[in-house]
């Protein structure tokens, strides 16, 4: 059962959309290394406008990936990649549906 959540909006800077898609490709591997991020969601809300969606099943989950390789990758790149820090929300997440093991 997953709890807890984060969404990070990401806006690209001109020009480096094909950039910030090969970066979000790029975190999958890291976050497979995460025993507790259960999910990871890249997505496109928009011209521009990118986020992430992370789900955990308690808040040490959680804070395992801030300290992990993800999260240092995304404050590496945010100057280059972004025109503005990325916006973090915790979520509280209340029901899931979430792929079994493959």
């Amino acid at each position: 059962m997953v709890s807890k959540g984060l969404l990070i909006r990401l806006h690209a800077q001109p020009g480096r959309d094909a950039d910030v898609v090969a970066f979000l490709e790029s975190v999958i591997p890291l976050v497979d290394a995460e025993p507790a991020t259960t999910a990871l969601l890249a997505v496109r809300f928009g011209p521009s406008e990118y986020g992430i969606i992370n789900a955990f099943p308690d808040d040490t989950g959680m804070q395992a990936h801030f300290a992990g390789h993800a999260a240092a990758g995304l404050s590496e790149q945010a100057a280059n990649l972004f025109a503005a820090p990325p916006a973090i929300e915790p979520l509280e997440i209340l029901a899931s549906k979430l792929p079994g093991p493959m």
